[in-house]
Protein backbone atom coordinates (compact mmCIF):
# COMPACT_ATOMS: atom_id res chain seq x y z
CA UNK A 1 0.00 0.00 0.00
CA UNK A 2 2.26 2.37 0.66
CA UNK A 3 4.42 1.72 -2.23
CA UNK A 4 1.54 2.57 -4.11
CA UNK A 5 1.00 5.88 -2.07
CA UNK A 6 4.12 6.71 -2.45
CA UNK A 7 4.77 6.61 -6.00
CA UNK A 8 5.65 9.66 -7.94
CA UNK A 9 7.12 11.02 -4.44
CA UNK A 10 8.96 14.07 -3.61
CA UNK A 11 12.15 14.96 -5.33
CA UNK A 12 14.08 18.49 -5.38
CA UNK A 13 12.45 19.17 -9.08
CA UNK A 14 9.54 17.41 -8.20
CA UNK A 15 6.20 18.61 -10.18
CA UNK A 16 7.84 21.24 -12.26
CA UNK A 17 7.26 20.98 -16.41
CA UNK A 18 9.77 19.72 -18.30
CA UNK A 19 9.84 22.95 -20.14
CA UNK A 20 10.23 25.16 -17.66
CA UNK A 21 14.11 23.97 -17.21
CA UNK A 22 16.24 25.20 -19.69
CA UNK A 23 19.75 23.58 -20.19
CA UNK A 24 22.74 25.34 -21.72
CA UNK A 25 25.97 23.41 -22.54
CA UNK A 26 28.30 26.08 -22.97
CA UNK A 27 30.97 24.64 -24.90
CA UNK A 28 32.41 21.30 -26.07
CA UNK A 29 33.08 18.55 -23.38
CA UNK A 30 35.96 17.80 -21.63
CA UNK A 31 37.12 14.54 -21.69
CA UNK A 32 39.19 14.21 -18.89
CA UNK A 33 42.37 11.72 -19.25
CA UNK A 34 44.56 12.82 -17.02
CA UNK A 35 48.42 11.29 -15.86
CA UNK A 36 50.33 12.35 -12.78
CA UNK A 37 51.18 15.58 -14.52
CA UNK A 38 47.39 16.87 -14.72
CA UNK A 39 47.13 19.85 -12.99
CA UNK A 40 44.92 22.51 -13.03
CA UNK A 41 44.10 25.75 -11.25
CA UNK A 42 41.17 28.18 -12.88
CA UNK A 43 37.82 29.81 -12.94
CA UNK A 44 34.78 29.77 -15.30
CA UNK A 45 32.15 32.27 -16.15
CA UNK A 46 29.61 29.30 -16.32
CA UNK A 47 28.78 25.90 -13.96
CA UNK A 48 31.29 23.12 -14.53
CA UNK A 49 30.00 19.70 -13.43
CA UNK A 50 32.96 17.19 -13.12
CA UNK A 51 32.04 13.56 -13.06
CA UNK A 52 34.79 11.20 -12.09
CA UNK A 53 35.05 7.75 -14.12
CA UNK A 54 38.03 5.99 -12.71
CA UNK A 55 41.39 7.00 -11.11
CA UNK A 56 40.75 9.37 -8.22
CA UNK A 57 41.85 13.28 -8.02
CA UNK A 58 42.24 15.92 -5.34
CA UNK A 59 40.31 19.51 -5.34
CA UNK A 60 40.84 22.64 -3.50
CA UNK A 61 36.99 24.32 -4.03
CA UNK A 62 36.56 27.92 -2.42
CA UNK A 63 39.04 27.04 -0.02
CA UNK A 64 37.26 23.19 0.67
CA UNK A 65 39.35 19.76 0.27
CA UNK A 66 37.69 16.68 -1.37
CA UNK A 67 38.77 14.00 -3.05
CA UNK A 68 36.97 12.55 -6.40
CA UNK A 69 36.35 8.83 -6.94
CA UNK A 70 34.44 6.61 -9.17
CA UNK A 71 30.54 6.99 -8.62
CA UNK A 72 31.41 10.97 -7.45
CA UNK A 73 30.86 14.20 -8.75
CA UNK A 74 31.48 17.69 -7.97
CA UNK A 75 29.71 20.69 -9.54
CA UNK A 76 31.80 23.69 -8.86
CA UNK A 77 29.53 26.98 -9.41
CA UNK A 78 30.31 29.59 -11.64
CA UNK A 79 32.67 31.97 -10.70
CA UNK A 80 34.77 29.69 -7.97
CA UNK A 81 38.24 29.14 -8.29
CA UNK A 82 39.45 25.59 -7.63
CA UNK A 83 42.49 23.51 -8.35
CA UNK A 84 43.26 20.32 -9.01
CA UNK A 85 45.31 17.34 -9.07
CA UNK A 86 45.99 13.52 -9.06
CA UNK A 87 45.79 12.23 -5.69
CA UNK A 88 47.69 9.22 -6.49
CA UNK A 89 49.41 7.38 -9.58
CA UNK A 90 45.83 5.64 -11.50
CA UNK A 91 44.97 7.23 -14.83
CA UNK A 92 41.71 10.06 -13.64
CA UNK A 93 39.36 9.42 -15.84
CA UNK A 94 35.32 11.13 -16.34
CA UNK A 95 34.04 14.15 -17.43
CA UNK A 96 33.51 17.94 -17.11
CA UNK A 97 30.73 19.49 -18.58
CA UNK A 98 30.06 23.90 -18.23
CA UNK A 99 26.41 24.38 -18.55
CA UNK A 100 23.73 26.91 -17.86
CA UNK A 101 20.46 26.12 -16.22
CA UNK A 102 17.89 28.07 -15.85
CA UNK A 103 14.32 28.17 -14.47
CA UNK A 104 11.02 29.89 -16.53
CA UNK A 105 14.00 31.69 -18.46
CA UNK A 106 15.25 33.94 -15.87
CA UNK A 107 16.18 32.36 -12.72
CA UNK A 108 20.04 31.02 -12.41
CA UNK A 109 18.57 27.54 -10.70
CA UNK A 110 22.11 26.51 -9.41
CA UNK A 111 22.68 29.67 -7.74
CA UNK A 112 19.53 29.40 -5.75
CA UNK A 113 20.97 25.83 -4.51
CA UNK A 114 23.20 25.04 -1.38
CA UNK A 115 24.62 22.18 -2.59
CA UNK A 116 27.26 20.15 -0.93
CA UNK A 117 30.65 20.38 -2.32
CA UNK A 118 31.01 16.56 -3.55
CA UNK A 119 27.85 14.26 -3.87
CA UNK A 120 28.09 9.92 -4.75
CA UNK A 121 25.25 9.33 -7.67
CA UNK A 122 22.39 7.34 -5.48
CA UNK A 123 22.22 5.19 -8.58
CA UNK A 124 25.80 5.27 -10.40
CA UNK A 125 24.81 1.51 -11.71
CA UNK A 126 22.25 3.45 -13.95
CA UNK A 127 24.48 6.95 -14.52
CA UNK A 128 27.80 5.45 -15.27
CA UNK A 129 26.65 3.72 -18.46
CA UNK A 130 25.07 7.07 -19.54
CA UNK A 131 28.57 9.21 -18.78
CA UNK A 132 30.67 6.35 -20.36
CA UNK A 133 27.77 7.01 -23.81
CA UNK A 134 28.00 10.55 -23.27
CA UNK A 135 31.40 10.87 -23.55
CA UNK A 136 31.83 8.67 -26.57
CA UNK A 137 28.97 10.49 -28.32
CA UNK A 138 30.86 14.28 -27.78
CA UNK A 139 32.21 15.89 -30.75
CA UNK A 140 35.63 17.22 -29.70
CA UNK A 141 35.03 21.22 -30.89
CA UNK A 142 31.36 21.26 -30.48
CA UNK A 143 27.94 20.72 -28.91
CA UNK A 144 25.10 17.72 -30.54
CA UNK A 145 21.26 18.17 -29.28
CA UNK A 146 21.55 14.26 -28.54
CA UNK A 147 23.82 15.24 -25.85
CA UNK A 148 21.33 17.91 -23.72
CA UNK A 149 18.79 14.98 -22.50
CA UNK A 150 21.55 12.68 -21.66
CA UNK A 151 23.47 15.37 -19.67
CA UNK A 152 19.99 16.73 -17.80
CA UNK A 153 20.05 12.61 -16.72
CA UNK A 154 23.34 12.96 -15.12
CA UNK A 155 23.07 16.58 -14.04
CA UNK A 156 19.72 15.78 -12.11
CA UNK A 157 20.55 12.63 -10.90
CA UNK A 158 23.90 14.64 -9.09
CA UNK A 159 21.02 17.35 -7.94
CA UNK A 160 19.41 15.01 -5.70
CA UNK A 161 22.54 13.71 -4.39
CA UNK A 162 23.77 16.72 -3.56
CA UNK A 163 21.04 19.23 -2.43
CA UNK A 164 21.24 20.76 0.69
CA UNK A 165 18.62 23.15 0.39
CA UNK A 166 17.32 26.37 -1.22
CA UNK A 167 19.46 29.78 0.34
CA UNK A 168 17.01 32.08 1.90
CA UNK A 169 18.42 34.97 0.39
CA UNK A 170 16.90 33.63 -2.99
CA UNK A 171 13.41 33.83 -1.45
CA UNK A 172 13.61 36.93 0.19
CA UNK A 173 12.95 39.36 -2.74
CA UNK A 174 9.75 38.93 -3.17
CA UNK A 175 9.57 41.59 -6.01
CA UNK A 176 12.64 39.58 -7.72
CA UNK A 177 11.18 37.95 -11.01
CA UNK A 178 14.16 35.10 -9.10
CA UNK A 179 12.36 34.82 -6.14
CA UNK A 180 9.32 34.32 -7.94
CA UNK A 181 9.84 31.53 -9.89
CA UNK A 182 11.54 29.60 -7.14
CA UNK A 183 8.39 30.07 -5.21
CA UNK A 184 6.03 28.79 -7.80
CA UNK A 185 8.94 25.60 -8.75
CA UNK A 186 8.29 24.97 -5.01
CA UNK A 187 4.82 25.17 -4.38
CA UNK A 188 4.69 22.98 -7.39
CA UNK A 189 7.14 20.48 -5.77
CA UNK A 190 5.67 20.51 -2.18
CA UNK A 191 2.46 19.50 -3.66
CA UNK A 192 3.92 17.03 -5.87
CA UNK A 193 5.52 15.57 -3.08
CA UNK A 194 2.29 14.89 -1.23
CA UNK A 195 -0.48 16.00 -2.94
CA UNK A 196 -3.34 13.81 -0.95
CA UNK A 197 -1.98 15.42 2.53
CA UNK A 198 -5.19 17.04 4.08
CA UNK A 199 -4.32 20.80 3.99
CA UNK A 200 -1.40 20.23 1.61
CA UNK A 201 -2.34 23.55 -0.86
CA UNK A 202 -3.55 25.85 2.01
CA UNK A 203 -0.03 24.97 3.96
CA UNK A 204 2.16 25.45 1.01
CA UNK A 205 0.07 29.02 0.06
CA UNK A 206 -0.24 30.40 3.89
CA UNK A 207 3.67 31.43 3.92
CA UNK A 208 3.65 33.43 0.97
CA UNK A 209 4.92 36.58 0.69
CA UNK A 210 2.50 37.42 -2.38
CA UNK A 211 -1.21 38.47 -2.89
CA UNK A 212 -2.69 35.11 -3.42
CA UNK A 213 -4.35 36.24 -6.83
CA UNK A 214 -1.45 37.47 -8.19
CA UNK A 215 0.33 33.96 -7.41
CA UNK A 216 -2.39 31.77 -8.38
CA UNK A 217 -2.46 34.03 -11.82
CA UNK A 218 1.47 33.28 -11.92
CA UNK A 219 1.38 29.91 -10.76
CA UNK A 220 -0.98 28.94 -14.05
CA UNK A 221 1.28 31.13 -16.28
CA UNK A 222 4.52 28.51 -15.60
CA UNK A 223 2.70 25.82 -14.63
CA UNK A 224 -0.59 25.34 -16.81
CA UNK A 225 -2.73 24.95 -13.53
CA UNK A 226 -4.01 27.00 -11.05
CA UNK A 227 -2.57 25.96 -6.88
CA UNK A 228 -5.75 23.88 -6.35
CA UNK A 229 -6.04 22.26 -9.59
CA UNK A 230 -2.35 21.27 -9.55
CA UNK A 231 -3.43 19.45 -5.83
CA UNK A 232 -6.47 17.87 -8.24
CA UNK A 233 -3.82 16.85 -11.51
CA UNK A 234 -1.55 15.26 -8.68
CA UNK A 235 -4.11 13.29 -7.03
CA UNK A 236 -5.38 11.77 -10.00
CA UNK A 237 -2.01 10.66 -11.19
CA UNK A 238 -2.12 8.99 -7.79
CA UNK A 239 -4.97 7.53 -8.59
CA UNK A 240 -3.79 5.91 -11.84
CA UNK A 241 -1.85 3.98 -9.98
CA UNK A 242 -4.00 2.75 -7.72
CA UNK A 243 -5.83 1.88 -10.93
CA UNK A 244 -3.19 0.10 -12.42
CA UNK A 245 -2.76 -2.25 -9.39
CA UNK A 246 -6.20 -3.62 -9.72
CA UNK A 247 -8.13 -1.45 -7.27
CA UNK A 248 -12.08 -0.19 -8.05
CA UNK A 249 -12.96 3.05 -9.42
CA UNK A 250 -14.44 3.88 -5.92
CA UNK A 251 -11.48 2.64 -3.82
CA UNK A 252 -9.12 4.91 -5.98
CA UNK A 253 -11.18 7.99 -5.72
CA UNK A 254 -11.77 7.34 -2.01
CA UNK A 255 -7.85 6.35 -1.37
CA UNK A 256 -7.21 9.91 -3.17
CA UNK A 257 -9.31 12.24 -1.82
CA UNK A 258 -12.28 12.22 -4.08
CA UNK A 259 -15.43 11.53 -2.37
CA UNK A 260 -18.11 11.93 -5.17
CA UNK A 261 -17.19 8.74 -7.36
CA UNK A 262 -18.89 10.75 -10.35
CA UNK A 263 -16.74 14.17 -9.92
CA UNK A 264 -13.72 11.54 -9.42
CA UNK A 265 -14.87 9.76 -13.27
CA UNK A 266 -15.19 13.20 -14.95
CA UNK A 267 -11.94 14.77 -14.12
CA UNK A 268 -10.21 11.45 -14.74
CA UNK A 269 -11.16 11.85 -18.06
CA UNK A 270 -10.94 15.41 -18.14
CA UNK A 271 -7.04 15.10 -17.72
CA UNK A 272 -6.25 11.97 -19.56
CA UNK A 273 -8.69 11.59 -22.39
CA UNK A 274 -10.11 8.11 -20.72
CA UNK A 275 -12.30 7.10 -17.84
CA UNK A 276 -10.98 5.31 -15.19
CA UNK A 277 -12.88 2.14 -15.72
CA UNK A 278 -11.36 2.37 -19.11
CA UNK A 279 -7.87 3.01 -17.82
CA UNK A 280 -8.09 0.11 -15.90
CA UNK A 281 -9.10 -2.07 -18.32
CA UNK A 282 -6.50 -1.14 -20.63
CA UNK A 283 -3.50 -1.73 -17.82
CA UNK A 284 -4.82 -4.88 -16.69
CA UNK A 285 -4.88 -6.51 -20.44
CA UNK A 286 -1.74 -5.53 -21.31
CA UNK A 287 -0.76 -7.38 -18.21
CA UNK A 288 -2.70 -10.31 -19.25
CA UNK A 289 -4.05 -11.06 -15.99
CA UNK A 290 -7.65 -11.35 -14.41
CA UNK A 291 -9.15 -8.88 -11.86
CA UNK A 292 -12.37 -8.22 -9.84
CA UNK A 293 -15.20 -5.89 -11.33
CA UNK A 294 -17.11 -3.26 -8.80
CA UNK A 295 -19.81 -6.15 -8.66
CA UNK A 296 -17.10 -8.40 -7.16
CA UNK A 297 -17.33 -10.56 -10.56
CA UNK A 298 -13.74 -11.79 -12.00
CA UNK A 299 -13.57 -10.50 -15.27
CA UNK A 300 -11.16 -11.44 -18.06
CA UNK A 301 -10.48 -9.60 -21.47
CA UNK A 302 -11.32 -12.18 -24.53
CA UNK A 303 -8.35 -13.34 -26.45
CA UNK A 304 -8.64 -11.18 -29.43
CA UNK A 305 -9.01 -7.98 -27.22
CA UNK A 306 -6.86 -5.07 -28.74
CA UNK A 307 -6.40 -2.37 -26.37
CA UNK A 308 -5.05 0.28 -28.52
CA UNK A 309 -8.27 -0.53 -31.23
CA UNK A 310 -10.03 -0.25 -28.21
CA UNK A 311 -8.94 3.42 -27.37
CA UNK A 312 -8.46 4.51 -30.77
CA UNK A 313 -5.89 6.32 -32.09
Amino acid sequence: MDEIEGAGGASVLGGIPSDALTLGLSRSTIKMRHTASWRVEKSNDVHDLVVCLTGSARYELDGVSLVLEPGDAMLIPAGSRFVGWLNDGALYTGLAQHFTLTLFGNADLIGQMQLRPKARFARWDLVEPMVRHYLAIAPASSTTLVQYPIFMFILLDYLEAAFVSWREQALAGSASPDALSLHIMLVAARIAGDPLREGVLEECLASLPYNLDYFRRAFRQRIGYTPAKFVEFKRLERAMNWLAAGHSVKQAAARTGFSDVYYFSRQFKRYFGTSPSSYRLLVKSREGRHFVEESGVVMGLPSAFDPEKALGP
